[in-house]
């Protein structure tokens, strides 16, 4: 009996060292070769059947030693011996396959490390290059007549190139991010690892003074406006109408008001198609807009003067005199593009627009006057 199992042994032990790697780590999520958890279950299921074999081969091994060399006073004791053996192959096996799921831990942790390392080196030169650039610019200025004292695009730059340092991502950020790299499921770690792609392309776009995005982006839109500190003027078009009885729109105004609390002041222009949009519903959302601070104004686009009729109509946002917030529509009026521009001359003749377009509009008081005037049939204008 001891010649036809010793040699099973050994065949059983390499033939499952290589799979026992895989199968343990499977269970728990998709492993990065593609293996998904229930190809796991199932070659988990023949690998516990191989731990048992070997387990019972070497029991039934110490079992016929004990009886063919009459060891102990009776069975019960190598049936005893048999037993425990088997047991402590089983455990050995265990053991040995939670130490190898430890190691391919420990490597997949240091790849993700490796990863994140390039992706914090990658932000760090950006903003790097991103500081030296507006330190050339201030440079620049500063060597240059002083053109306008005090002037926002200058102000800007003063205010933030000492604040945008190599340093800028904390320790405990970083933490963060290495732990949302190397635990949870496999699809929380792609997820991630995208989002940080997409903030380093943005980051290197922001370089440029521009940066775009399809869609409509809330998030920029209230992260610019948490990141204000003197000014917001905004113009608001008939696109936006169903804009405002939106969930964004809560949030949007909430941030003004939170805004507006600290100093910022916030100007909006609605800019009407037609008289006819002259309306009770747009009084009552300049009247609720009105009680949070914001200081409000609407244009007739027909009534204004020619010169004013002309340019752009588009849906714009100045953040602080430095930084345009745009939205690009198609033919359908859908939002299809949003934009970021912090180019000077860009941003220096949009906010030369908004200005020649609110000193034009009507101020809260005359928008009352004219809503009733048009209710009542009594409002001409001349031509």
């Amino acid at each position: 009996m001891s010649s036809t199992q010793s040699p099973q042994s050994p065949q059983s032990q390499s033939s499952q060292s290589q799979p026992q790697s895989q199968p343990s780590a499977a269970p728990q999520s998709p492993r990065p070769d593609g293996t998904s958890g229930a190809a796991g279950r199932a070659a988990g299921t023949p690998l516990r059947l191989r731990r048992a074999g070997i387990g019972l081969a070497l029991a039934a091994l110490v079992l016929a030693v004990t009886a063919a060399f009459d060891v102990g006073d009776g069975p019960l004791l190598r049936i005893v011996l048999a037993v425990l053996c088997g047991a402590a192959a089983l455990v050995v096996q265990h053991l040995a396959g939670l130490s190898r799921q430890l190691a391919d831990q420990a490597r997949q942790a240091g790849e993700t490390r490796a990863v994140l390392d390039g992706t914090v080196t990658a932000v760090r030169e950006s903003l790097e290059r991103h500081s030296a650039d507006l330190k050339g610019a201030a440079d620049q200025r500063a060597a240059a007549p002083s053109p306008q004292p005090g002037g926002p695009v200058e102000a800007v730059a003063a205010h933030r190139v000492e604040r945008v340092t190599s340093d800028s991502i904390p320790e405990q950020t970083r933490r963060s991010i290495a732990e949302v790299l190397t635990t949870g499921p496999d699809i929380l770690q792609t997820f991630a690892r995208a989002e940080l792609e997409r903030v380093v392309r943005h980051m290197a776009d922001l370089n440029n003074l521009t940066a775009e995005c399809a869609g409509e982006n809330h998030d920029w839109m209230l992260s610019l406006t948490h990141s204000t500190e003197r000014s917001i003027f905004a113009t608001s078009t008939s696109v936006d109408r169903e804009f405002w009885n939106s969930e964004p729109a809560s949030r949007y105004l909430q941030a003004q008001r939170e805004a507006i609390e600290r100093g910022v002041v916030v100007q909006r222009l609605f800019l009407l198609e037609s008289a006819e949009m002259l309306d009770d519903k747009l009084l009552r959302l300049c009247e609720e807009q009105e009680l949070l601070g914001i200081e409000l104004r609407a244009a007739v686009m027909q009534e204004l003067p020619p010169h004013l009729q002309r340019g752009t109509t588009s849906d714009f946002i100045l953040y602080d005199e430095g930084v345009s917030f745009e939205i690009e529509q198609d033919l359908r009026d859908v939002n299809v593009k949003t934009r970021l521009i912090a180019r000077p001359g860009h941003v220096e003749q949009r906010l030369r627009r908004f200005r020649e377009l609110w000193e034009a509009g009507m101020n809260l008081r005359d928008l009352e006057t004219r809503v009733d005037d048009e209710e009542d049939g009594a409002w001409m204008v001349d031509v």
